[in-house]
C-alpha cells in the first residue's frame, strides 16, 4: 500500500498594495525614504551640534600637517591679495582712481574668497565623503551646510586681519561695521544655498568638481573683487544695462556691502539701488530653493 505524502499549501507572498499594508501593519518604513520637507527640517536642527562640531573638526584638520599651522587661515587670503595688488593694482593700474585701494582689494579678495570655497567645499560634499554617508543616517544636508559653516568660521580668522589692514591705512572704526554683521548672514544663506545645489550636481556628476575652478575664476573677474565696476564700466562706454547686471549679480553685492560697511570712503552712491533688498533676494532664492533642491535627490544619496 503506497503512501502518500502531503504538504501543506504554501500561502502566496503579498505583493505591491498587500506589502504596503504589510510594512503600514507592522510599523515598517522604507529604508532611507525621503521625509517630508518639515520633518527633514526638524532632523536637520535636531544634528545642529554635529553640524558645529564637523565643521570645526574639519577647520583645525585642514593645515594640521603645515609648519604654521592655523596662521595659513590668514595668510592665504592676505598672499593672494598682494598677488592680485601687483598684477591688477600695479600692472593694470586698476588702482587708479579708487580711494583706500588696499582695503578695497582686500575686502573684495576675502569676501569672494568665502563665497568661492564655500562652493568649491560644496562639489565634493557628498561624492568625497561616501563613506560617512553611507554607513550613518543623517540629513545629507548637514554636509554642505557644515562645509559652509567652515569657510565662514575661516572667514572670521581673516577678518581680524582685515581690521588690522583698515586701521594700518587710516580707517576710523566706526558704528557702520555693525552693517558686516547682516551682510555675513545673508551672504552665508547664499552660499549653503548655492553648496546644496552644487553637492547634488557633483553627487551625480563628480566631472562638476573639475569645471567648478573655471566657472568660478570667470566669475570672480565679473564681480569687482579687483576693480571698481562702476568706473570701469564707465570709461570702457559700456552700455548702462551692463553695469547694472554687473553690480546686481550676487558675488558683487555682497563684496560692496561689505566695502560699504567697512571702508569709509565707499559711498552709497556707489552702491546698485535696492541692494539690501538685493542681498536679501539672492539668499533667499538660492538658500530656499537650493535646499528644496538638494531635499528633494535625499534618498539617492550614497546609492550606486
Amino acid at each position: 500500500m503506497s503512501q502518500v505524502l502531503h504538504t501543506p499549501p504554501q500561502t502566496p507572498a503579498p505583493v505591491g498594495d498587500d506589502l504596503a499594508a504589510l510594512a503600514a501593519r507592522h510599523g515598517l518604513a522604507v529604508s532611507g525614504a525621503r521625509p517630508s520637507l518639515p520633518a527633514y527640517v526638524r532632523q536637520l536642527w535636531a544634528r545642529r551640534h554635529f553640524i558645529t562640531a564637523f565643521a570645526t573638526a574639519k577647520l583645525t584638520a585642514q593645515y594640521s600637517d603645515a609648519k604654521l599651522g592655523q596662521m595659513w587661515q590668514v595668510m592665504n587670503p592676505l598672499l593672494n591679495a598682494a598677488v592680485y595688488y601687483f598684477i591688477f593694482g600695479v600692472l593694470l593700474g586698476t588702482k587708479h582712481g579708487v580711494k583706500d585701494y588696499v582695503p578695497f582689494l582686500v575686502t573684495g579678495v576675502f569676501i569672494w574668497t568665502f563665497t568661492q570655497s564655500s562652493i568649491m567645499a560644496g562639489t565634493r560634499a557628498i561624492s568625497g565623503n561616501l563613506g560617512l554617508v553611507r554607513a550613518l543616517h543623517f540629513p545629507r544636508a548637514a554636509l554642505p551646510i557644515s562645509f559652509c559653516l567652515q569657510q565662514l568660521q575661516q572667514l572670521l580668522f581673516s577678518m581680524a586681519a582685515l581690521v588690522v589692514i583698515l586701521l594700518c591705512f587710516g580707517i576710523p572704526v566706526a558704528a557702520s561695521w555693525l552693517l558686516a554683521i547682516p551682510a555675513l548672514v545673508l551672504q552665508f544663506v547664499f552660499n549653503a544655498g548655492v553648496s546644496m545645489i552644487v553637492a547634488r550636481m557633483g553627487a551625480k556628476t563628480p566631472d562638476i568638481a573639475q569645471l567648478m575652478p573655471f566657472v568660478l575664476r570667470t566669475w570672480m573677474y565679473v564681480s569687482g573683487v579687483m576693480w571698481n565696476i562702476t568706473k570701469l564700466t564707465k570709461s570702457d562706454h559700456l552700455p548702462h544695462v551692463v553695469t547694472v547686471v554687473l553690480q546686481s549679480q550676487p558675488a558683487a553685492v555682497y563684496i560692496d556691502l561689505m566695502r560699504y560697511a567697512l571702508i569709509d570712503s565707499f559711498h552709497a552712491k556707489q552702491l546698485p539701488p535696492h541692494v539690501w533688498a538685493a542681498a536679501t533676494g539672492w539668499a533667499l532664492l538660492a538658500g530656499v530653493g537650493g535646499f528644496i533642491y538638494f531635499w528633494k535627490a535625499e534618498e539617492t544619496y550614497g546609492r550606486g
